[in-house]
């Protein structure tokens, strides 16, 4: 039978998803209200990061068009401040890469429309709902905003958060030196905040992403509050001076002359993210199943980078179900979210745990990173593990599971990525 689906929302989540079915001569719609030339032309939405498990993915849709070798990055330079700093490396099994979503979404765009995809640039309302119903047979809701982003009400038993826990100030900037290996930095200030220093594509080339995650009350919070447009020059000096009281290892690479954002200011955002998990799916009035897929279906902090590859994650899961299945009903709901929760949920919980234990630096949490800083190998399992947020859950959804994982046996134990 002929499948009609639409998909309102063209970020990752729903342009993979489209790409997935239009490999399968499914046929899919996506709705927006941005063209290309705008997605290119707007103000930075975010830094986000590709593991290496979504970037297999994008080898599989055919869309993997940034070599990971030249652009990407190979592992982690973890730093934690205080009175005795620590500093330590951990690897991937195969390297990640951050690409600006200004350049990513359009290229995505043109690849889907070059594969047969409609687009329609519009925005929706109420009065599109039936006139929706009627063209599909699935409706996939990848935006919150408007009309059908208000479908899915806010799922209390795993959204523990109503407000930001971070005061954030992301932005790309260039006179940051690369690392002799690319990598990433994840610094923190405990009491003050963290940052995650990412090499990252954007304009014009290579740059750095850096992602504030300040302390709400610390004395990096400032950041969020100061405007780049007022005065340039009181920014790029205000977060030189916090670069170099908090995050040494990356200001011992600024050229301090060099050191601005990358191309304009819209390179900048400033703002929160209150983390929370939605309900899946709806019906609409007509009797057509509407899911939630992406940031509406759930929203984290960047503090991990794992927004971006958990939406991967899910559309992925949700293309098989499509190809698979030939009535999209409760029981369609049913085995998609089964399929999609573990990983979706375990990046949700393991990133609240980490928003809280960087608060408070509990002791078990304090002999975890002590632990990670004196074996190399736990290093790298911890570093590789951003791939599968459900392995960490594993580690610390108990006290008692943090102990239990750093003294398992790994003799026998050989790191190897799998899973998608």
């Amino acid at each position: 039978m002929s499948k009609r689906i639409g998909i309102i929302g063209a970020g990752t989540a729903g342009l993979q998803l489209g790409l997935f079915l239009r490999q399968h001569d499914i046929e899919v719609t996506i709705y927006t209200d941005r063209r290309p030339e705008e997605y290119a032309a707007g103000r930075l939405p975010n830094t986000v990061a590709h593991h290496a498990v979504t970037v297999e993915r994008e080898r599989a849709l055919g869309i993997d068009h940034w070599d990971v070798n030249e652009v990407g990055y190979f592992g982690h330079h973890y730093f934690l401040g205080g009175p005795n700093p620590l500093r330590f490396y951990g690897d991937y099994h195969a390297p990640s890469r951050g690409i600006d979503y200004r350049i990513y979404h359009p290229q995505l765009m043109e690849d889907f429309t070059s594969r047969g995809g409609k687009i329609e640039y519009r925005t929706l309302g109420e009065e599109d709902v039936a006139t929706l119903e009627a063209q599909h047979d699935l409706l996939v809701v990848c935006t919150g905003k408007g009309t059908f982003g208000k479908l899915f009400p806010r799922d209390p038993e795993h959204s523990p958060h109503e407000t930001p826990q971070r005061a954030l100030c992301v932005g790309v900037f260039k006179g940051i030196d690369q690392l002799d290996q690319r990598s990433v930095v994840w610094g923190a200030s405990p009491g003050h905040g963290e940052m995650i220093e990412i090499p990252y594509l954007t304009f014009g080339g290579m740059a750095s992403a850096l992602v504030w995650e300040n302390h709400i009350g610390g004395d990096l919070e400032i950041l969020r509050h100061t405007k780049y447009e007022d005065d340039p020059a009181a920014f790029k000096k205000l977060m030189l001076e916090k670069l170099r009281t908090h995050y040494p290892m990356t200001y011992e690479r600024v050229d301090e002359k060099e050191f601005d954002v990358a191309n304009s200011p819209l390179d900048l955002l400033q703002g929160g993210v209150v983390p929370i998990v939605r309900k899946t799916s709806t019906v609409l009035p007509g009797g057509t199943t509407a899911l939630a897929l992406g940031d509406v279906n759930a929203t984290v902090d960047p503090v991990l980078g794992q927004g971006g590859n958990m939406a991967s994650h899910a559309a992925w899961v949700l293309g098989e179900e499509i190809v698979a299945q030939d009535v999209f009903d409760a029981r369609f709901v049913e085995v998609v979210d089964a399929r999609r929760r573990d990983r979706v949920l375990a990046a949700t919980r393991w990133t609240n745990f980490m928003l809280g234990a960087l608060d408070t630096l509990p002791p078990e949490f304090q002999a975890f990173i002590g632990a990670l800083a004196g074996d190399r190998r736990l290093a790298d399992e911890f570093t590789d593990n951003f791939n599968f947020p459900e392995r960490q859950w594993d580690v610390f959804a108990h006290p008692d599971r943090i102990g239990a994982w750093l003294t398992k046996d790994r003799s026998a134990t050989e790191l190897v990525g799998a899973g998608a």
